[in-house]
């Protein structure tokens, strides 16, 4: 089975969430931290479950950029410069489908490393 092709994509700049609308008239928004967190770039994931690496300090993470590719997928350009993972409609699917545990692993590997969601430092952005 193939995973339904989102209709529309709107970006909620101010909630910082991406929502997925399709033809049957079912909407998703996911938070852009989530969508971050679980890029399906080999910068985040690696290129073996043991080489992942954990995304910490993405609490107020937005995107700067949305590209289609192809009818497969769409490319996001977050603000904090990542930009290499291509979101297929089936991966944003399973992302939808599994958000809740997905999400609590995630707290819970943050929990364990020490680590926050929270940004470090001062956050500086170019303009």
């Amino acid at each position: 089975m193939t995973a339904p092709i989102p209709s529309k994509i709107h970006y909620h700049k101010k909630a910082r969430e991406l929502e997925l609308t399709y033809a049957e008239g079912e909407s998703h928004r996911l938070p852009v931290e989530y969508l971050r967190v679980y890029s399906p770039s080999a910068e985040v994931r690696g290129h073996h479950p043991s080489q992942a690496v954990l995304q910490v300090g993405k609490k107020h993470v937005g995107l700067k950029n949305i590209e289609p590719v192809g009818r497969y997928a769409v490319k996001l350009a977050f603000d904090d410069g990542h930009d290499s993972g291509l979101f297929s409609w089936e991966y944003l699917h399973e992302l939808i489908e599994h958000r809740e545990a997905y999400w609590a692993d995630y707290l819970q590997r943050l929990e364990k490393a020490g680590a926050s969601r929270e940004p470090l430092g001062i956050e500086i952005k170019q303009l």
